[in-house]
């Protein structure tokens, strides 16, 4: 069997967020996941406020109890001993970004690059407990062998809170590159809060022109600052203004935008949903728009393994800077203030962390 090695003083119990039910966040007492072979137990520093885990907590979308939290970085503290572990160079006191979903590469899905429908990738692979939920909003976390391939080290200059982006950020990597775009294209990006002023940013870097929009002047001038070559309140006003685009992404739940872009994007053009993922929700589209003058309509939706190491490239050189990004950061006993905040943002909110360790971020 093999040996388990760990660092002193894990405790017996930890502090951890439950859900219990439709809007029902608890702070309770809970017993530190035990490991296995090819398993590592982490310490939770830093964990991102994810609008995938504000839906399961609004409409119940899933059974509790759970803890949620999938955006996580720490510090490795027991590994459990074994051929994945020493293949992928990790030991205690590594400080790692996480990463819950890793496909199996073989299945039909994961042929097609269709990682996010992959049977394993579905599979959660990071836990503090109860049914696995990342369970980032607790003390400690327990990776799953078949997900250690998506653990990250994070560099020494580096901060926990850059390492918990690595995934919101390849989300928006991956959806990027589902776009058949050339430098000094035209693209629309709806919607700048913290993933469309990624969106802004990654495609800035790539020679794309952006015109971003969003209801809030405050936005429009961090979007200015995020490489935006223009920039427009959300109105119908823009189809009068702008034409002729090349794609747009719709990095916010509107369906007005959506039929909006399909008059803005030139024949041949790309529409990409991002945000659109409450299941049954349904809208009337112009299907000749797409037929006759073949726009593509697309979705991305979660990570893409295979591009992790692009993702913590931009992040860790801060070609895209995320503490920029960052507003707000509650502690652990606050999660669902952090959560009520990120389910209602404000005009200077953008992204929410709940920080274990606020003095050494």
């Amino acid at each position: 069997m093999a040996k388990l090695s760990a660092v002193t003083a894990i405790p017996k119990t930890m502090r951890a967020v439950v859900y219990r039910g439709v809007n029902d966040l608890r702070l309770e007492t809970v017993p530190v996941p035990r490991i296995g072979a090819n398993e590592l137990l982490v310490k939770v520093a830093i964990c991102g406020v994810c609008p995938t885990d504000i839906k399961k907590i609004q409409y119940g979308t899933v059974s509790p109890p759970r803890i949620f939290g999938h955006e996580t970085a720490g510090t490795i503290v027991k590994v459990g001993g074994g051929a994945s572990v020493r293949a992928n160079r990790l030991k205690i006191g590594d400080r790692v970004a996480l990463h819950h979903h890793v496909p199996c590469l073989k299945c039909h899905e994961c042929r097609h690059r269709a990682f996010a429908q992959c049977e394993t990738y579905k599979r959660t692979g990071i836990t503090a407990g109860f049914e696995p939920a990342g369970g980032g909003y607790a003390e400690y976390v327990r990776v799953m062998d078949f997900v250690l391939p998506g653990v990250v080290k994070i560099p020494a200059r580096n901060s926990f809170e850059e390492g918990a982006m690595l995934e919101p950020v390849n989300t928006v990597l991956k959806a990027v590159k589902r776009l058949n775009l050339l430098r000094g294209d035209k693209v629309l990006v709806a919607g700048q809060g913290p993933i469309g002023l990624m969106f802004t940013k990654i495609l800035q870097l790539r020679g794309i022109q952006v015109l971003a929009t969003d209801l809030f002047e405050s936005r429009l001038k961090l979007a200015k600052k995020f490489g935006a070559k223009w920039v427009a309140l959300a109105s119908p006003s823009l189809i009068t203004r702008h034409s002729s685009l090349d794609s747009a992404i719709i990095a916010v739940p509107s369906d007005a935008a959506v039929k909006q872009s399909l008059q803005l994007i030139r024949g041949g053009g790309q529409i990409l949903l991002f945000a659109h993922t409450k299941r049954g929700a349904v809208t009337e589209l112009d299907l000749a728009s797409i037929c006759l003058d073949e726009k593509d309509l697309l979705g991305s939706y979660s990570s893409d393994f295979t591009i992790q190491r692009e993702a913590a490239r931009l992040v860790f050189s801060r070609r895209l800077d995320v503490r920029k990004l960052i507003t707000h950061r509650f502690p652990l006993a606050k999660t669902a203030d952090a959560i009520r905040l990120a389910s209602r943002p404000t005009e200077d909110s953008l992204k929410i962390l709940v920080n274990q360790v606020l003095n050494q971020v």
